[in-house]
């Protein structure tokens, strides 16, 4: 494969409109955990049951999301991603309609089946994809703009679900947000979400590294598996402040609003610093990247155990955001760099698999630990321990990066940026 400059190049115009049109549906449908975040306490209250159980039903929507990831993927290969999207978003609406209905029974298993195995699953990593597909020589840059649309979701929707459940209470706020959510996103997959054309997929699914080719100075699916499992230790603290920040404070002694907007704030430094993270993984690469993200994370989520009034938590919260932003978006870059493109259906799922498994443990985690010692310090400290661990593997693998000398698309070995432009 060859370097012959821009004009062989995948990326188009139509690139970026494929990408803001990911940006808008994510933000769209990045609304169904703040239900439960916002909600967490009058949940808890009105079914009689400890914060562990409704923070449980929103880990099983993230756990089911990141199973049912893998076979979206493929079916998204077999179908289109059209179809799989427009399906996952049809059943997010039920699944919102179906949970709001019943007790906790109903509320968890809509939440783990509807709503992430059905739902989210159809969506999240079809679209990521899907849009890494479309690109070549900015996908980092790509890649963190469209993860930034479940921060801009982050932004919006608690305020407006904190503002609903005074009116409306729980149920009816989930059951509208539900409906909405179809009625807005179903005509930009219709409209706007565009297939990538044959010529460019057929150029894309042969780029990358050949089938087979030792990663990491490991084979392929051993390296895969120490990523996922990387990504699954920096998830857990990572769940921890998105999950129980709002309750945190009420148990502080702050409003539900103040909770609320210390979350928005969060999602917006998050929001504003992905777009950096982006620029760094197309210079350094994505495990890198990776690396860099978890540290800045670690220091943040110690800053939770330093403070617990008002000016410190929205210090800590700010710091939380602009550090964790870019560690997602990374890992799917890094999946890229090292893996042949034909693979990536596959191979992006697996590896946010370990995420979510890390994000669904994170937030049950939170809950149980406060259940059991009334105070969610204990949580905080066991993240970063958590994130000490990470840190530490993905270490190793910088390291095997520097010791490889060579892959088709980086062959002087170093872990820098990649361009697989054929």
């Amino acid at each position: 494969m060859s370097r012959r400059g821009v004009a062989a190049s995948v990326e188009t115009p139509a690139s970026w409109l494929v990408a803001c049109t990911v940006v808008a549906i994510l933000a769209i449908t990045s609304g169904t955990p703040w239900v439960l975040v916002v909600a967490l306490k009058p949940v808890a209250a009105e079914l009689g049951v400890a914060r562990s159980v409704p923070a449980l039903a929103g880990a099983l929507a993230v756990l089911g999301a990141g199973f049912g990831g893998i076979a979206m993927g493929w079916l998204a290969e077999r179908y289109g991603v059209r179809r799989v999207v427009l399906a996952g978003t049809a059943m997010v609406c039920a699944g919102h309609l179906v949970a709001s209905s019943g007790g906790v029974w109903t509320l968890c298993i809509s939440y783990a089946f509807m709503l992430g195995l059905l739902g989210n699953a159809a969506i999240n990593q079809p679209l990521l994809v899907h849009v890494s597909r479309w690109f070549d020589r900015h996908r980092g840059s790509a890649l963190a703009l469209v993860a930034s649309g479940q921060y801009l979701g982050g932004i919006l929707w608690p305020a407006i679900f904190e503002r609903a459940l005074q009116g409306w209470g729980w149920r009816h706020t989930m059951a509208t947000f539900g409906l909405l959510q179809f009625v807005l996103v179903a005509p930009l997959v219709l409209l706007l979400l565009r297939p990538l054309p044959a010529e460019l997929r057929a150029r894309q699914l042969a780029s990358g590294p050949r089938r087979g080719a030792s990663v990491l100075g490991r084979p392929p699916n051993q390296a895969l598996a120490l990523l996922a499992t990387a990504s699954f230790l920096c998830c857990i603290p990572m769940a921890l402040p998105t999950t129980h920040l709002v309750a945190l404070c009420t148990d502080l002694g702050l409003t539900p609003a103040r909770g609320v907007a210390m979350l928005s704030v969060l999602q917006l430094c998050a929001f504003a610093s992905r777009q950096f993270w982006g620029f760094l993984s197309d210079r350094i690469g994505g495990l890198r990247s990776v690396l860099a993200g978890s540290v800045c994370q670690m220091l943040a989520i110690g800053g939770f155990l330093l403070t617990q009034d008002e000016i410190g938590l929205f210090t800590a919260a700010s710091a939380f955001g602009l550090g964790f932003a870019g560690i997602i978006p990374a890992y799917q870059m890094t999946v890229r760099e090292l893996f042949p493109a034909a693979e990536a259906g596959w191979r992006l799922p697996s590896v946010s698999l370990g995420g979510t498994l890390g994000m669904a443990g994170g937030a049950w985690l939170g809950g149980v630990i406060y259940d059991q010692f009334g105070s969610y310090a204990p949580a905080f400290g066991l993240g970063v321990v958590f994130n000490l661990l990470n840190i530490a593997l993905l270490s190793t693998l910088v390291v095997s990066r520097k010791q490889g000398q060579g892959s088709v698309l980086d062959p002087a070995g170093v872990g820098g940026p990649l361009h697989p432009i054929p």
